[in-house]
């Protein structure tokens, strides 16, 4: 197929792929029908906009079926059979979901009997498009699902675990349209963290697989609720959350692991969103989050930006405390850690770097802290970091480290006080 012209008005403004359930918006664009419904959920605000004409485009507007254009694309198809490609469209559009038959099965949850196949269904629909995750939340499946879980916590039963959290995780970002009583939100919010942080903890040898995939729901679940959840939220969180994720991170990076990658990401994501509050700041220092991110970054055997990226944002934010400072400076391979990462992996994480050694230079400076920044090379890095194209506030701060310990350092052999004078 890749010596095949396929027809501009075939391809999907946003997949860049041949549409398969071509539709137009009230714009007169068209569109792919997966494609649009995701765009229009995920900046689901009403800023919500068209992606070729920038004009608005209000929340629940009709998708019209452009069935000439499909009718175009499976005859084309059919005759480019030949030379490879696939006929992807079937004789007619699916249907949407019908509210009638999510709402039955809203009743079904109830039932103990039906309970599992239901759930098993629901995370079926949820995973087929964006529409049915619409469809899911305007009928009320996630305040459905959200109390069978919370039943699951009460009863500490695992029965339906994994499903009710997977569908959640599927459909919680469609939810926030749905909130009006912001009492009633946090207070269902809170209990619902309580829940994912009970299962987050599960530890059964006997299950591993099966308690690996809920913490992968769990976790994913719980960044989306974090990401929406307002300050007084944020506010009320619990040391046990915190308790639970420096766990998860611990082992995500040990020899038994089965945490996804996307897994170690949510929670660090988690952590990151909650880290700007000094409430949240003193609890993950409790619960010994500095180590286990170092920790995580040295032995977790991956080339992922993202994740080094975040731990960096996560270290920096809770090295503005002194508590903080002083749990990276404890351990061994913190500075050094912090050092090797400068100029190999990413701006973000340079930022990150030289703004936490900053932070350690200005109010952490003993004068051992001083020794091991010459013994692992801190100050040459620091040096490295005025010479090579990057900001110039980042230069800044490198320079007043050095100016700040010049007669500390200017006498030592493991940097040249040419340099030093050069530089500071």
């Amino acid at each position: 197929m890749d010596n095949i012209e396929v027809p501009e008005y075939f391809i999907c403004p946003i997949s860049l792929q041949i549409m398969k359930d071509p539709v137009t918006t009230i714009t007169g664009i068209t569109y792919d029908r997966d494609s649009i419904e995701c765009w229009l959920s995920k900046n689901s605000n009403n800023r919500t906009i068209c992606p070729v004409t920038k004009v608005h485009v209000p929340r629940g507007s009709d998708l019209t079926p452009n069935h000439t254009l499909r009718r175009l694309i499976q005859a084309w198809c059919v005759m480019n059979g030949f030379n490879g490609v696939d006929l992807i469209l079937s004789s007619t559009p699916k249907p949407p979901l019908s509210k009638t038959y999510v709402l039955n099965l809203v009743l079904d949850l109830s039932v103990p009997r039906t309970e599992m196949k239901t759930l098993e269904r629901l995370e079926v629909l949820a995973k087929e498009n964006e529409r049915n995750k619409m469809c899911m939340v305007e009928v009320g499946v996630h305040k459905a699902l959200v109390k069978f879980l919370i039943q699951c916590y009460k009863k500490c039963d695992t029965n339906g675990l994994e499903k009710s959290l997977s569908t959640l995780s599927l459909i919680w970002g469609f939810s926030s349209s749905c909130h009006h009583d912001n009492n009633k939100v946090e207070n269902r919010e809170e209990i619902l963290i309580d829940s994912i942080t009970w299962a987050l903890g599960l530890d059964d040898h006997r299950d591993m697989q099966s308690h690996a995939a809920i913490k992968n729901h769990a976790v994913s679940l719980l960044r989306s609720i974090i990401q929406k959840a307002n300050s007084t939220t944020l506010e009320r969180l619990k040391p046990q959350l915190f308790d639970t994720i420096s766990g998860l991170l611990r082992q995500s990076y040990s020899t038994t692991t089965t945490i996804a990658q996307k897994g170690v990401n949510d929670a660090l994501h988690v952590m990151l969103d909650t880290s700007p509050s000094a409430r949240n700041r003193k609890m993950m220092i409790e619960s010994r989050a500095i180590f286990e991110l170092i920790e995580l970054e040295i032995n977790y055997f991956t080339s992922n930006k993202k994740t080094k990226e975040l731990i960096f944002g996560i270290l920096f934010n809770l090295c503005s405390c002194a508590d903080g400072r002083a749990q990276l400076l404890s351990h061994a391979c913190g500075i050094a850690m912090i050092t090797k990462r400068i100029l190999k992996v990413s701006p973000i994480v340079d930022e990150k770097g030289i703004l936490i050694l900053c932070l350690i230079s200005k109010y952490s400076s003993t004068s051992g802290v001083l020794q091991e920044f010459l013994k692992v090379k801190v100050v040459s890095k620091i040096c490295t970091m005025i010479q090579v194209d990057c900001p110039s506030y980042l230069k800044d701060q490198a320079r007043e480290i050095l100016r700040c310990h010049f007669d500390v350092w200017k006498n030592s052999p493991c940097v040249e006080v040419a340099t030093l004078t050069r530089y500071a």
